[in-house]
């Protein structure tokens, strides 16, 4: 609506200012009703370019039609510098070569008058709707149609001049008509200039300036965020695109760069409105833990680890673990993808003190990982005895281990053969979970014994208050 407006209004200016070019003579009445003209094109294709660079991205414009806009713009600065040229052209060849009749008046002068205050308002109602709804197009509009009220103000001090050099027989006033025309066309292409230069930076995707610093700047300071490495930003219309490459710590779950991704992009959309791309690199993060690097090993297999621990043993590091591997592989095909952990570890930093990598130590403990799920036998007569007897004797234990503090929600089943027994024991909330780790691991050993019978036994251990 706006953009129709704007045509409307430059039609409305091109109709009065040809009237006052063929009543009055003046090159520059003619030199306005040129840029009117102008105007009225310029309208029409901001208009046009308006409408297509809202249409949605499809599968021959992935990044949208915003690019129209540009182009509109870049359409409308070579209009306003031939319409300079033929000015200046004009111009001087009045000033130096042939003399024109002028015939001004107050009529002209306030039809002028009521251009500039069309132009004024055109200006600012274009200035608005391109601030609610950003739009390049609507922008480079506004600031055409802003100029045309002071080059109107040029002519109008021109005209002025000759009639008054016609009233008071100043015949050298004549050349104030030409030199305002010159002044209209260095207006022209200051504009012309300006606005050049921006569709044409749109066009080259040239970075706006400062955005990409700001950008890096904002994404550092997010948590999970190693460093940025590099950051582009292109302009399409009133859109922008942003790629970003971050580093990671190389530990980090899936999970947690997801989310660290969906974080990077609403912190670039706080900035300005974008299409955000982020793409993660992995890096060992300043000072990384021993146990972190060898779980992004791991990771990078394609392997799980769990219970890592490392100590000193007769003056060289000995690292320990569990691997869990496919349980269908066979014995040789596991303590290869073992063997091959093993190798890579050693040659971590820290771990082997010299240049012989035998004297860091790496015993791998290799189980299956549960990919199975068993039916529970059908035969679970004796079951529920054993799980009261299980928690009458756990119950028994808090005098030995002052940590447990009672067992509750015990079951037990016969699983493929086995029996298994699981439960539920309420302890000292504020205990250190490596200390809980122990009494745990201890209060399996000590149900084994008393229930030989019980193949495995998992503890589940909780918080009293949370009991």
């Amino acid at each position: 609506m706006a953009a129709l407006g704007s045509i409307g209004s430059a039609l409305v200016l091109l109709g009065l200012k040809v009237f006052l070019a063929v009543a009055t003579g003046s090159l520059g009445v003619l030199s306005e009703a040129l840029h009117s003209g102008l105007d009225l094109v310029a309208a029409i294709l901001t208009w046009l370019s308006v409408r297509v660079s809202d249409r949605p991205a499809d599968s021959g414009h992935t990044y949208g039609h915003g690019k129209f806009e540009n182009f509109s713009a870049f359409v409308e600065t070579g209009l306003l510098l031939v319409t300079s040229v033929y000015i200046i052209v004009e111009a001087f060849s009045r000033l130096l070569f042939k003399q024109v009749h002028l015939v001004p008046s107050g009529l002209a002068i306030g039809i002028l008058l009521a251009a500039m205050c069309i132009d004024l308002v055109r200006s600012r109602a274009l200035t608005r709707v391109a601030r609610e709804f950003p739009s390049e197009a609507l922008e480079a509009d506004a600031l055409h149609f802003s100029t045309d009220v002071w080059s109107t103000f040029v002519v109008i001090l021109g005209m002025g001049a000759v009639w008054l050099g016609q009233r008071f027989g100043a015949p050298w006033l004549e050349a104030a008509d030409p030199i305002a025309a010159l002044a209209v066309a260095a207006i022209v292409i200051w504009v012309g200039s300006r606005l050049g230069k921006r569709t044409l930076d749109a066009l080259l995707d040239v970075a706006p300036p400062g955005l990409p610093e700001r950008v890096t700047e904002a994404v550092e300071g997010l948590e999970g965020v190693i460093s940025t490495e590099r950051v582009r930003v292109r302009r399409a219309g009133n859109k922008h695109f942003v790629d970003v490459t971050i580093s990671v710590p190389r530990s980090t779950s899936f999970e947690q760069v997801h989310a660290i991704s969906d974080e990077v992009e609403k912190r670039v959309g706080e900035i300005v409105p974008a299409d955000v791309m982020v793409h993660m690199e992995p890096r060992a993060a300043a000072g990384e833990h021993l146990f972190d690097a060898i779980r992004a090993i791991a990771a990078r297999r394609g392997l799980s680890v769990h219970e890592i621990s490392a100590d000193q043993l007769d003056g060289r590091l000995f690292i320990e673990m569990h691997l869990e591997v496919d349980e269908r592989l066979s014995l040789r095909e596991a303590h290869r993808r073992a063997t091959e952990l093993e190798e890579e570890v050693r040659t971590l930093p820290g771990v082997a003190p010299s240049s012989d990598r035998t004297d860091a130590k790496v015993n791998i403990h290799i189980e299956p990982l549960g990919t199975h799920i068993a039916s529970v036998d059908g035969r679970q007569g004796d079951m529920a005895g054993l799980g009261r007897a299980i928690e009458d004797y756990i119950n028994t234990l808090p005098r030995e281990f002052h940590e447990l503090v009672d067992c509750h929600e015990v079951h037990v089943r016969q699983v493929e053969h086995k029996i298994l027994a699981s439960c539920h024991c309420a302890m000292d909330g504020g205990l250190p979970i490596t200390q809980i780790h122990d009494v745990t691991g201890e209060l399996e050993t000590r149900v084994k014994e008393k229930f030989p019978q019980v193949a495995r036994v998992t503890i589940h251990p909780e918080p009293v208050e949370e009991r």
